[in-house]
């Protein structure tokens, strides 16, 4: 009878403590896989690398082993950065409008007119370099008046010319960016970024779910203890229900922080715990969109550098090249005669793609993007704000929804490895 209320006393007092240090440490390295490692750590295993195309996709596809033989781990998250912002392009940032709202947001009046003060700035030397490597002799015999007549030609153009730059990127611009292309490369060759995202947005909601794993570990500790107790004494009996604990303990965490949806007067915590700060979320989102990922900068870098940066170039010398011809003005006649046709035309290219180089020194200007980046942020909060709690819950978890079921398994395995813990120190 002692020996009984010894053993008894003894597991009250393990048994929760076991399972609620085991649902902490589960819940804790449950929050570490979907972040860390950023890449990929390994070890080579014999004969993977052949077994692997035989396994299944859905294991293939584990951010645990690679197709080189390797087992290891790389976090959820930036493992799967490319299907991630595939995904927040779908459900978030395609609610929220097109590149072309982005665009327009920007304000295009405000970029033509530091265009046209950095082109302003530049032109004068690149003409002369232009002319210059073209045809030397003719620059240096031309009269001074003439080539301040073309260089005043050119400068009194430069608004126009932006002008008819500007309306022909924004009535193009949905053909000339692929949002979803240049998200997905965006993220996928800065993952921290992603991870940042996701911290932002839902730092306290990870942080209680670790804290739950205790709070929730705890009476299921008791609970067990009570089936030791009165309704079946066996070894397996540990283990067994150090993985449902370890697997509900992640479930249950999880829905919390998700669901519902809606709020329901049934529940006790009554709507997701990201709902709820869906107000607040939705401004650390606009801001971190708005500053890290659809910036001018990399807009005008997609325009220039993307997948249709050619159709972006041809379209700029299309509109340059007419305004190259005109420029030279009451001049052109002569000029032309004195290089010859082919290389006054080979003098227009140069010019037109010569101009071109401004825009990068427009988007890339710190200050002038920053500026931007406050607009852009008012329209995503402004947009955001009218998504209803379903579009909002798609969109910050449809990113990792696909791979929960990674983190219940995780917890299962670890309530498992307590459980014959448990048994190795303290016997059936």
């Amino acid at each position: 009878m002692l020996h009984q209320y010894n053993t008894l006393l003894m597991e009250l007092i393990t048994v929760p403590l076991f399972t609620g240090i085991i649902g902490y440490i589960t819940n804790w390295t449950g929050v570490l896989m979907l972040f860390k490692p950023l890449t990929f750590y390994g070890f080579k295993v014999p004969g993977l690398k052949t077994l692997f195309p035989l396994l299944p996709k859905k294991i293939q596809v584990l951010p645990l082993i690679r197709s080189d033989g390797k087992i290891g781990w790389q976090g959820i998250v930036p493992s799967r950065a490319d299907k991630m912002a595939s995904l927040a392009v779908d459900k978030g940032l395609s609610k929220l409008g097109g590149v072309s709202d982005f665009y327009r947001t920007m304000d295009p009046d405000q970029i033509a007119a530091h265009f046209t003060t950095v082109a302003e700035a530049e032109i004068r030397g690149v003409v002369e370099k232009i002319i210059e490597r073209e045809n030397p002799t003719l620059w240096r015999n031309l009269p001074s008046p003439i080539k301040e007549a073309i260089h005043a030609r050119i400068k009194q153009q430069l608004p126009e010319i932006v002008e008819a730059l500007k309306v022909e990127i924004g009535e193009n611009i949905d053909e000339l960016i692929d949002v979803k292309l240049m998200v997905i490369k965006h993220f996928s060759q800065n993952p921290q970024l992603l991870n940042d995202l996701f911290m932002i947005m839902g730092r306290k909601e990870l942080t209680f779910m670790q804290n739950f794993g205790f709070y929730f570990g705890v009476p299921m500790g008791f609970v067990l203890v009570f089936f030791l107790e009165y309704v079946h004494r066996e070894w397996y009996v540990l283990p067994v229900g150090g993985i449902i604990i370890g697997w509900v303990v992640n479930y249950i965490g999880i829905s919390m922080i998700f669901e519902p949806v809606f709020p329901k007067w049934f529940c006790p915590w009554r709507q997701g715990l990201l709902l709820k700060r869906q107000p607040e979320i939705t401004v650390l989102y606009a801001e971190m969109v708005a500053e890290k990922v659809m910036t001018l900068e990399n807009i005008g870098d997609e325009l220039l550098h993307g997948p249709s940066g050619d159709r972006t170039m041809a379209l700029l010398e299309h509109t340059l090249k007419p305004a190259a011809d005109k420029a030279v003005g009451p001049a052109r006649l002569m000029v032309k005669v004195a290089m010859g046709s082919k290389e006054y035309d080979r003098l227009k290219d140069s010019m037109s793609t010569e101009v071109t180089a401004f825009a990068p020194m427009i988007y890339e200007d710190a200050e002038f993007g920053r500026e931007q980046s406050s607009k852009i942020k008012e329209f995503i909060a402004k947009q955001m704000a009218l998504m209803g709690p379903d579009d909002f819950v798609q969109l910050l978890r449809s990113a990792i929804k696909q791979d929960e079921w990674l983190l219940f398994v995780h917890g299962g395995v670890l309530g498992a490895f307590a459980g014959f813990l448990h048994l190795a120190i303290f016997g059936v």
